[in-house]
């Protein structure tokens, strides 16, 4: 089982770098296109993609841009350019280099997105999104972006500040770029000493909070506390955006799509709501991760991620729909986030999860949710809860089916794992759901294990399975 997961994933990988290869190097011209195609080849294997969770400790980024449009020495169009790097790198290795010059030529496009018919504004509605990048290796580094129309009179031009991390956690890198951006109003060399101070910081523990002490000109000396939230398995979502587009039936459709790994593309013309939504998405499937493409905001001339044969999770502005209707797929959720609706679908989504489980899950969406519109921590946790129960009571035994040899290795009983559970609706779901590579990965990591990893899934695992006890106890008492 092992090498066919590792053998289709490296595929994926594959082809999205290769739609990179084909279509970034027109952002650039000279030696960069020649390093981008020389740097990115197809790997072998890709280990597991996910937004990890951090326990503190590392940085906080590695490098902060800001990107504005510059107009082509040819024609009005405008080219997004880089045009402050921090930090500056020099004296690269050779590797390192080369993985520097795709991380360049890359994060113009992602920032913006939507095509290169720009034109001065006098007004702008700033917007916060984020887009990820996998790497050659399979590993991800996020984006956080924050667009806005810069200080000043009369017609200009949008830019965006990026902060580039390998740390998901979006809450508090906004506030990072309230900050920047605070600082970008009186000068950029006032943003270098905020920056400087941030890259010394130690990235805090889940539930604690680092203090950064930052002079300001006129203004006089701040101090910005930056505090993580306690839960850190939702420290990288915001389930709000989701719920404002979308039924909670339509959810748990888009849910039931994931969990088989098919196509799903969300359509929406916002930046922000694309990449909220789509990040909400991917975290309903905790502990699972998706490892498929995975691309919050699809540039314009990446559009041809949506012919891609193999499973995908990607975010096309609402502009831009024609062109994906007009491309050949098969077996696609198509979700128009700005009407709330879909514009595609196989068709069986209602009939993918249990019956009795689904209604669970709505029951349980459905308390008490208008308590929850202005703490978000509590609304992710509301809206993750019942699907985490869905796993706790679908593979939540897993644990038991693996069989230790003497060498300490796992090997997992796939069959009596499902024929397990006793009801015929949960058992004929399983079935498909362990020949899935979310499954897959997962038990991969469970057999080289010796002990279940301690954490959020474990600790509700313990709870259901108490409550079992505990209800099993009540019925010998009553008989």
């Amino acid at each position: 089982m092992p090498c066919r997961f590792e053998k289709m994933e490296g595929q994926v990988v594959g082809t999205m770098l290769r739609l990179f290869r084909n279509r970034l190097p027109r952002l650039r011209a000279g030696s960069r296109q020649d390093n981008l195609r020389e740097a990115v080849k197809e790997p072998e294997r890709a280990p597991e993609h996910c937004l990890s969770t951090f326990a503190g400790g590392q940085h906080f980024f590695e490098y902060l841009f800001v990107v504005s449009l510059k107009k082509k020495s040819s024609g009005h169009d405008y080219e997004p350019t880089i045009t402050y790097q921090f930090p500056k790198r020099e004296n690269l290795l050779r590797g390192q280099q080369e993985e520097e010059e795709r991380l360049l030529s890359a994060i113009p496009l992602f920032c913006f997105p939507d095509g290169n018919e720009w034109a001065p504004l006098t007004e702008y509605p700033r917007e916060t999104f984020s887009f990820v990048l996998t790497n050659v290796d399979g590993s991800r580094k996020i984006g956080y972006c924050r667009r806005l129309l810069p200080a000043g009179r009369g017609p200009r031009l949008p830019k965006v500040y990026c902060i580039i991390s390998c740390i998901g956690c979006f809450g508090l890198f906004s506030k990072i770029l309230d900050e920047v951006e605070k600082r970008h109003q009186i000068s950029v060399a006032v943003i270098y000493p905020f920056m400087q101070g941030l890259r010394e910081a130690a990235f805090p523990a889940p539930g604690k909070t680092v203090t950064l002490k930052s002079f300001i000109p006129d203004s006089g000396t701040e101090f910005i506390s930056l505090t993580r939230p306690l839960d850190s398995h939702l420290e990288h979502v915001d389930f709000r955006s989701l719920l404002r587009c979308l039924r909670f039936e339509q959810i748990l459709q888009i849910f039931a799509s994931a969990v088989l790994e098919r196509r799903i593309i969300f359509l929406a013309e916002d930046l922000s709501t694309l990449s909220q939504c789509i990040h909400a998405a991917a975290a309903l499937l905790y502990p699972f991760s998706w490892a498929h493409t995975y691309i919050p905001v699809v540039p314009e001339s990446l559009l041809d991620t949506v012919c891609c044969p193999t499973p995908f999770m990607v975010g096309v502005q609402m502009r831009f729909q024609q062109q994906v209707m007009d491309s050949p797929m098969e077996e696609v959720l198509l979700v128009n986030l700005c009407e709330g609706t879909f514009l595609m679908s196989v068709g069986d989504e209602k009939d993918i999860l249990p019956p009795k489980l689904q209604d669970d899950i709505l029951e349980s969406l459905g308390q008490g949710i208008n308590e929850f519109e202005t703490a978000s921590e509590q609304l992710n946790e509301h809206v993750s809860g019942p699907f985490v129960q869905f796993f706790v009571k679908t593979v939540g035994h897993y644990a038991s089916y693996i069989k230790r040899e003497a060498n300490g290795q796992g090997r997992f009983q796939e069959r009596a794992f499902y024929k397990a559970l006793t009801s015929k609706t949960n058992r004929r779901f399983v079935k498909k759901f362990v020949k899935t590579q979310l499954f897959s990965l997962f038990i991969q990591e469970a057999e080289k294990s010796k002990h279940p990893p301690a954490g959020y899934f474990q600790q509700k695992i313990l709870e259901y399975e108490e409550q079992k006890k505990q209800k099993k106890s009540r019925e010998k008492t009553v008989k």
